[in-house]
């Protein structure tokens, strides 16, 4: 008799990014091997900690010990599967709290979910390390911003939160007039007191999933992001709700695939990633080099969602991977 792991899915969270996450949840319940494992959802909301049982009402989450109750039963979590995008699922601070709970988790650490998710930070780590970036600007919320320097990047510029993603709060300016770059900025700064201010780079947009699975880093298939006509960016419209046209895998020379590739494992490596990401890029032809443009540490779920085109490009079904990303959890870290 197999002894079940039991499975904390914890989604939800503090963001607009929560419907997505709820979305992923789904996914994940709908794939999860409940031969192998127990799943209890927990929903982490602004108004408390939940388990949400399949019948009944929800209950509360003990938090001095992360634990439910279940027909009269204390539960105890193996493992949690992280399915937060957004605060405060990828930004490090749960995965505080499961570290002083001792509960593994099946996304990257805290300090490197802190650190991807502020842009800055991280393109300044890699590009440390010998990796492409766009040049950028960093402003801060009531802080006097120089509009003049702003201008005199090259344009186009993309204007979005540091501290996010979905593309909430994205804009792309083609116009450098101190009227549209102001427009930007309020926009950005209405979802985080930071603003990234990142030149465009020419080239095509790539996305590739990664993950660490029996202790080997390995990458998905690529998938490139085809803009659609009339459509500035892969904005949230685009991501989740089908405007988009993405091709997986990636029509690309084996060269430029290798090229992505062999980046994406450079940047998991860099950053102490664990579990899995999604690295986008634009890969610049002019120079044959791949440019990075973020890390997505808690990937979407959903079915709209880039991760689980690419598993289904290799033949692995979310069943299995999901199997694979709660062992390697478990594995004692070094």
């Amino acid at each position: 008799m197999i002894l079940k792991k039991q499975i904390a899915l914890v989604t939800g969270g503090y963001s607009g990014e929560s419907v997505i996450s709820y979305q992923s949840a789904q996914t994940i319940e709908q794939h999860l091997n409940r031969d192998l494992f127990d799943l209890y959802k927990i929903d982490i909301t602004p108004d408390g900690w939940y388990y949400i049982p399949t019948e009944g009402v929800r209950l509360p989450v003990d938090l001095s010990h992360f634990t439910v109750q279940k027909d009269g039963k204390t539960v105890k979590f193996d493992v949690a599967l992280m399915c937060i995008h957004g605060t405060p699922g990828e930004d490090g601070k749960l995965q505080g709290y499961l570290d002083l709970m001792r509960v593994p988790y099946t996304s990257c650490d805290t300090t490197t979910s802190a650190l991807t998710f502020n842009k800055r930070f991280t393109v300044g780590v890699v590009a440390f390390s010998g990796i492409h970036v766009a040049k950028s600007k960093l402003l801060f919320e009531g802080q006097d911003y120089d509009i003049v320097g702003i201008q005199k990047m090259k344009f186009p510029v993309f204007v979005k939160p540091n501290n996010g993603g979905s593309s909430i709060g994205m804009s792309k300016l083609d116009s450098n007039t101190a009227e549209d770059i102001k427009t930007a900025l309020d926009k950005a700064f209405a979802v985080d007191s930071q603003v990234l201010v990142e030149e465009f780079i020419q080239g095509r947009e790539f996305t590739i999933g990664v993950v660490k699975t029996k202790g080997k880093i390995i990458t998905l298939p690529m998938t490139e992001i085809l803009k659609p006509e009339g459509l500035e960016f892969f904005d949230f419209e685009a991501k989740y709700h089908g405007k988009d046209l993405e091709v997986t895998p990636a029509d690309a020379s084996e060269h430029m695939a290798k090229k992505v590739q062999e980046t994406a494992k450079r940047i998991y490596e860099v950053l102490n990633c664990k579990g899995i990401v999604r690295i986008d890029f634009i890969y610049n032809e002019e120079l044959g080099e791949p440019f990075m443009l973020e890390i997505n540490t808690v990937p979407g779920q959903t079915s709209a969602s880039l991760v689980p085109q690419q598993l289904a490009a290799m033949n692995w079904s979310l069943a299995d991977f999901y199997t694979a990303l709660i062992e390697e959890a478990i594995v004692p870290q070094d």
